[in-house]
């Protein structure tokens, strides 16, 4: 490694140049020279750059300083090797595993490339520096080795592309002839190149990115539009806004008519018409496509991009987010304002690309309800998947009560929320100010840090230990006086008014249109304001259960936790009785110096210890509890228990489940088939084989009980439905979907002889039409040993 850095600080040389100082793709104020086009529309506020923000002594920080020890035990050489591989070049090590390993292979290092950028603005270590110079050179030859432009590490990315520049489209959700959403990568790839540029001023960054959208044009340039809507169907990443961010870097208009031709007609057109579409949908296939919306309008003003970025956030945040500021289960969103609650709720990547697009409406139109948004989920979700000891984060972060987080390892997981949390906890210094297009400073983060704004001579330094108290101090250093507003996000767990001193005196409260509080004045060297913002408990209902509550302390999600043993299944989670509706009466703080809290006199079966969800490493815990007065847990313990009871026994018996229609359960259990589509109704996905096809899959079973397979259908006129079951190609059962008339969900299970399965840790699961029928369709898939 040591000659590896050596040549890239000689590379360095060659290629940086001064770094910019606008925030990645976020709006500036038109000092950076790298941004080629500036927007066309009224730009209010504008990011500072990490570099001009330093983070103190926090959770953010200690985070952080986690994910930077992570980053530079990360060896560029094993990113690179398939790179290196495919552009026939020796690999210059082994290949990371997880996704690095399969067929998602290079999207990783696009990511390493965004994160090593953003801590290089964030800490100027060299380290980092060295590392984007040495992966870049590194790209560029096994690109000029191709000679198409085109660089990647995707398995027969060759032929998977070749297919669709001939107008052979076969697309799915997940797949592209046979590729495992190819253009996903390739965003990735190019975004990671751009923050290289942005960040870092390496100018061969850019180079190498342009030579991949243009091959990406080369790619596409014969499709007509029914051939792009069909490959649109696989997710495509942020082709679109990545593609729009090098027209504004380059000022070259093909790359803008380019980014249009990434446009999903089937899911952007709904959401400009103001519908809610989403349910059923792949969050994180939808998120990345509105940033692009989002960039477009920006950069040329088309309304029509930003009714959809608009309606897009609005709808989220209102009618598909969970308390903690996330959204989705099992990756997909649900009926609005419906939130099951399951091990694999809210996947890391939909919040990362939210707080993206939070930024971008935000510079917009300031909005403090913007920035409540971006609090609660930076506070509530991001900094809660990482574990702070070891850097590790989660791909899901479960709310089920009684679960608990499963971190990724150093070197073999690589999904793609391990990637966007390469970035996420390196960037904390991101949004914590803004400057108004009027000259005034926002203050929307309550997050210990120093703000250096070059251009006022000014340094704000912030200090506070909120949430363990309540006062946020802020002191202001300054070459000459200099006259402007301060705006002080008024939060919205405020509930008892914000108290502002300039100086030791008392201000009277102006609260803006944007809901902050402004102090406008000339400041002077060493002015100090002083805001207290009184904390309490407070809670979140669900929408359709109002006995169902999150609470909170001030802008943090409180977690009851259980220890590192599961909580007893036939006991089950704690809930709390009482007549009072108000968590802050019976949910109390134990001391002053710490964030601990405890129920009192109202947890069956017992009381709960309470600490900050972003605090919970290896615990198991609970999120959302159940409330029941003494008369309605007087009436409802029985079938409570018995509910949680049977469902507990069901899960404690089962030996795997497939969520069908899904990617990753599908992948994980080696779904195959013929014939086959997928779709979602009854707020489910399912599966289902025309006439004449078939699917199978691999379950495990107890190899030494008989097994059952649980089937779930949904009840209609389902004529034309009979198929068999089969396993290990023996039939096991004939099913006529037309016998079940009711409109409800149906488990209907099949015994499995136990020969089929004695001696096996698996078996083979098929699903065969009948001659003139069709297969399912099949919402679940259970086996459960008896």
């Amino acid at each position: 490694m040591k000659k590896i850095i050596k040549g890239a600080l000689f590379f360095a040389l060659c290629v940086v140049v001064k770094v910019a100082t606008s925030q990645t793709f976020v709006p500036d104020d038109g000092e950076s020279q790298s941004i080629l086009v500036k927007p066309v529309v009224p730009i209010n506020a504008y990011a500072f750059d990490l570099q001009d923000v330093r983070l103190l002594n926090s959770p953010f920080k200690t985070a952080m300083n986690a994910d930077l020890r992570y980053l530079l035990e990360l060896k560029p050489d094993r990113f690179l090797a398939d790179f290196r591989k495919n552009a026939g070049l020796q690999p210059k090590d082994s290949v990371y595993g997880g996704w690095e390993s399969s067929g998602l292979a290079g999207h990783s290092l696009g990511h390493y490339l965004s994160a090593c950028s953003l801590a290089y603005a964030a800490t100027d270590n060299k380290e980092f520096l060295n590392r984007i110079n040495y992966i870049v050179n590194q790209l560029a030859i096994c690109q000029k080795r191709r000679g198409t432009g085109y660089v990647g590490a995707i398995p027969n990315e060759d032929s998977i592309f070749g297919e669709v520049a001939k107008g052979i489209i076969r697309s799915g959700g997940f797949d592209l002839n046979g590729g495992w959403s190819p253009w996903y990568t390739v965003h990735k790839i190019m975004a990671g190149l751009l923050d290289a540029y942005i960040h870092c001023g390496n100018k061969q960054a850019l180079a190498v990115e342009k030579g991949i959208a243009d091959w990406t044009g080369n790619t596409i340039k014969n499709l007509d539009h029914q051939q792009m809507q069909k490959m649109l169907i696989c997710e495509y990443g942020g082709m679109n806004e990545v593609l729009a961010n090098t027209y504004a870097l380059t000022g070259n208009k093909k790359y803008l008519k380019l980014a249009y031709r990434f446009y999903d007609n089937r899911i952007l057109d709904s959401l400009a018409k103001q519908k809610d579409v989403l349910p059923g949908k792949h969050s994180n296939t939808q998120m990345p496509k509105i940033l692009g919306c989002i960039r477009i309008y920006e950069l040329n003003g088309d309304k029509h991009m930003d009714s959809i970025a608009q309606f897009y956030w609005k709808d989220v945040v209102d009618n598909h987010s969970y308390a903690n500021g996330g959204d989705g289960n099992y990756e997909y969103f649900g009926k609005a304002n419906y939130f099951p609650l399951s091990d694999n709720t809210i996947e890391t990547c939909p919040t990362y690309n939210m707080l993206k697009l939070t930024t971008h409406l935000f510079s917009l139109q300031p909005s403090a309800h913007l920035m409540d948004y971006y609090e609660r989920a930076l506070y509530n979700h991001i900094l809660a998947t990482q574990n702070h000891q070891t850097g590790m984060t989660v791909y899901f972060t479960p709310l089920r009560m009684g679960s608990q987080k499963e971190y990724s390892t150093p070197f073999n997981t690589f999904t793609c929320c391990v990637g966007t949390s390469m970035e996420n906890h390196v960037k904390y210094g991101k949004n914590i100010y803004y400057h108004g297009a009027d000259g005034s400073l926002f203050v929307n983060l309550f997050i210990p840090s120093i703000l250096t704004w070059r251009e006022k001579g000014l340094t704000i330094r912030q200090e506070t230990n909120l949430p363990k108290t309540d006062v946020v101090n802020l002191s202001i250093n300054a070459k000459k006086p200099v006259t402007l507003a301060i705006r002080i996000r008024k939060p919205s767990w405020a509930y008892r008014g914000v108290e502002i001193n300039v100086n030791g005196e008392k201000q009277a409260i102006h609260i803006d249109n944007s809901g902050y509080i402004v102090i406008n004045r000339t400041w002077t060297d060493g002015d100090k304001i002083e805001a207290i913002i009184p904390l309490q408990i407070h809670q979140e209902v669900m929408p359709e259960d109002k006995d169902r509550m999150a609470i909170f302390y001030g802008p943090e999600l409180l977690s009851g936790v259980f220890g590192d043993k599961e909580p007893d299944p036939i006991k089950g989670i704690p809930v709390f009785v009482t007549k009072d509706a108000n968590a802050k009466d019976w949910i109390k703080r134990t001391s002053a110096d710490s964030l601990v809290f405890h129920s009192t006199n109202v947890g069956e079966p017992h009381n709960v210890k309470l600490i900050p969800f972003n605090q919970t490493e290896n615990q198991y815990y609970t999120v959302y509890w159940d409330k029941f007065t003494p008369a309605q847990w007087k009436e409802q313990e029985k079938k409570y228990e018995a509910e949680k009871k049977e469902q507990q026994e069901l899960v404690a018996h089962t030996t795997d489940y497939l969520r069908v229609g899904e990617m990753q359960p599908e992948r994980d259990h080696n779904f195959r088939g013929a014939d086959i589509y997928t779709g979602e109704s009854h707020t489910k996905k399912w599966r289902a084989a025309a006439p004449g096809g078939y699917f199978s899959f691999t379950m495990k079973v107890d190899e030494a009980k008989p097994n059952q397979l649980i089937c779930t259908y949904w009840g209609m006129d389902n004529r034309d439905r009979i198929f068999d079951i089969l396993i290990n190609n023996e039939k096991v059962a004939t099913v006529d979907l037309n016998k079940f008339k009711a409109t409800k969900f149906y488990n209907i299970p099949y015994n499995i002889p136990l020969e089929l399965t004695k001696g096996n840790k698996e078996v083979t699961v098929t699903f065969k039409a009948k001659k003139n029928n069709m297969v399912g369709p099949i919402y679940g898939i259970r086996m459960v040993r008896e």
